[in-house]
Order: C-alpha cells, then structure tokens, then sequence
C-alpha cells in the first residue's frame, strides 16, 4: 500500500536568491533562484515499489485464505505465516518513508490529504457498502472505530504525528516496545483502534531508525540463502501451531486478559512476536529485487488496491462465494489464491488510479490557506 512518497524534495529555505541580471541559471539546473522550473524529483527506488506490491499481494491472500482455515490445516498454516510478517513489513517500509516528517505545511497537507481524507471516504464508503449488504440493520458512520482495513489509515496517521517525538528520545524502539507491551495487558476499548496502533509502533519507531544500507545488507546472495530455511521453519511452525495457537495473537487486537490468558503472557507473546515478525521481514526483503520489473509501478498504487480489495474480500463471505465444494479442494484454493493475486494487482495497476485518485489522492487546495509570500530582502546598495 502507497503509504509514503517515495520522491524526497529538497527543504525549501523560503528566501528569494539575489538579482544578478549579468548571469543567469539555466533552468534544467534546477538551481534554488530558479522559479521558472522546480528541481527534478528524486527518482523512486525500485526496490520499496516492489516491496510494497508483494506485500498488498500477500495481504489479499491473506484475506483469500481466511474463509478456507477452518477445512484445510494446510491454509491455516499459509495463513498464520503470512500474517506474522506481512503487516509489520508494511510498517517498517512505512515508518522508513516517515523518518523525515516533521511539521512543516506542505507535509501537514500531504497527511490530511493522503492519509485522514481517505480515512474518512473509505469509512463511510465501507458503512455504506455494509448496509447494502445486509450486514448492518441502519446506516451509521463511527469516525472513531476504524471498520476492517481503516484501522491502518488512522495508525499512520497517530504515527506520523508522533514522528518529531521519537527523533528526539535517546532508545527510540525499546521505548516502543515497552509502549506495546504495556498496551498488550491493557483494556483500551476500540476508540481508533488504539490496541492495535501501539501493538504495531514498534515496527513503524524501527523503520524510521533504519538506513539504506541496512536494506542494501540483505540484497545479497548470503541473506537470501539464509532466509530460505528460516521460511521453511516458520511454515513448519505455523502448521504445527494451527490447533495448538489462537490466531488472534497475530491481529493484535485484543489484550492478554481477553484472550484468557494472564497478563504476562501478554508481554512475552508481544516481545516473541516482535521478534519472529522482525525476522520473518527482515527474510522477506531478502527476496524482493531490487531492479526495476513488471511490477514495479504498481508499487505507486498500493493504497488503492489495499483499500479497494476489501468490498471483495467481504462481499466474498457476505455472498456466500465459498459455500461451492470444489473451492475447498487443493485445486480449489489454489484457484482462489491466483484471483486473489490477480484482482489485487488489477486494483494497482495507473487506470484504477486515475479513477479512484480523487479519493485516494485529492488535491483540495481550496480546504488550505495560500501560504504567505515572504518579501525578498532589499538588495545592498554601495
């Protein structure tokens, strides 16, 4: 999911650049004195586009495969392990395209536009849709409870905001964790669906603390080679695990006492999660090329087929589009996971963009101020 800009602009120093009618810089410069023609944007990195596309691949396979857990253990198992990794990837990709937020005007508007208007359509969008569908007896909006996949519109959100806080502690991520943790054993009700905002932090505060040499280490043939029978493990684990584990523990939603365990419990399996998510991720990017493919512009369009997959994914189950027998067979589920890939990557593709963008993407320059023109300072006389 497009989640964060790739394209970095140089800050803007707000003063106007002296007169010098002798000399004058060509505008393919792009020098700062230029207004005729702004600086070219930094290109973006074909290596988090593709990260970002296999990761919305695997969340609607997740979704896919959700309705097949109960009558097939070898679901089940593909299952848990794509959702031990697939969030907190996005998460960490997200918090590493936040490092740089701060409060300045134009990054305050790119929020609101990019991330609390969505927030807002797609609610309403999706409390429409359910009492279409049936599945609510009145149409009602509750801004305060994220409905399904809003819960990640409003984490971004609060995370970001707090992104000028965790630039400035000294241990950024294991006061992160120890906020996780605490949220674990806490009852804090659905309000923004908090639990799971500050269940998921860690991931986002180690995001912002990475460097690009850090995802530059695992794009290398010993890392790749490493994560192969670290995923061959985790599979194992997570079929072993099917009738033995609550899969609650992975959606992060619940507290250690309303899955009827004892509090400690709560902060162990966090800080055990954090860590089996933070290397079944690390094994993830292992494996995404970092050179430009197929799918690499889809990377620009993950927001939308995240948001947009989801009237699918619940209609699926609303209209009953699994009660056939033969989807419940090997061949069957196979079926359903390559339609899962393929509608998910149609919802990417620039068309659906285009369509969707005043959605998504809205440019609303008449919700905002115009920004105040600073006065160039008089030029030296001798």
């Amino acid at each position: 999911m497009t989640v964060a800009s790739h394209s970095v602009h140089p800050p803007d120093t707000g003063r106007a650049a002296p007169e010098r009618p002798a000399v004058r810089a060509p505008a393919a410069t792009g020098a700062p004195g230029d207004k005729t023609r702004p600086a070219p944007e930094k290109p973006r990195d074909a290596f988090f586009d593709n990260a970002k596309y296999l990761a919305i691949v695997l969340v609607a396979l997740g979704h896919a495969w959700e309705p097949l857990y109960a009558t097939s253990r070898s679901a089940a198992a593909l299952y848990i392990f794509v959702y031990a990794f697939h969030m907190p990837a996005f998460t960490v990709i997200s918090g590493y395209f936040s490092r740089s937020f701060d409060m300045r005007r134009d990054r305050l508007q790119r929020l609101i536009t990019g991330v609390a208007v969505p927030y807002l359509l797609f609610q309403t969008a999706y409390a429409l849709f359910r009492y279409a569908a049936g599945d609510t007896p009145s149409f009602s909006v509750s801004l305060a409870d994220p409905w399904f996949l809003t819960w990640f519109l409003v984490a971004l959100f609060i995370w970001r905001l707090t992104t000028p806080l965790w630039r400035i502690v000294r241990w950024p991520v294991p006061l992160a964790l120890a906020i996780a943790a605490a949220a674990s054993v806490s009852d804090l009700g659905s309000d923004l669906d908090l639990q799971r905002v500050l269940q998921f932090l860690p991931f986002f505060v180690l995001g912002m603390c990475l460097k690009a040499e850090h995802f530059s280490r695992l794009r290398c043939w010993p890392a790749r080679l490493a994560a192969v029978p670290v995923f061959a493990g985790a599979l194992a684990f997570a079929y072993w695990a099917v009738p033995r584990m609550n899969d609650a523990w992975f959606y992060h939603t619940d507290s250690a006492q309303n899955l009827g365990v004892p509090w400690w419990c709560g902060v162990l399996m966090q800080l055990a999660m954090f860590g089996c998510s933070l290397v079944l991720t690390a094994c993830f990017l292992a494996w995404v090329p970092g050179r430009r493919a197929w799918c690499t512009a889809l990377g620009a369009g993950t927001l939308y087929g995240y948001l947009l997959h989801g009237f699918l994914a619940k209609g699926s189950r609303w209209w009953d589009w699994y009660d056939a027998d033969w989807i419940h067979t090997p061949w069957g589920a196979v079926v359903v996971t390559l339609l899962a890939g393929a509608v998910v990557t149609l919802l990417c593709t620039p068309p659906v963009q285009r369509i969707f963008r005043f959605a998504m993407e809205p440019k609303m320059r008449w919700a905002f101020r115009a920004e105040p023109r600073l006065r160039a300072a008089p030029g030296r006389t001798t």
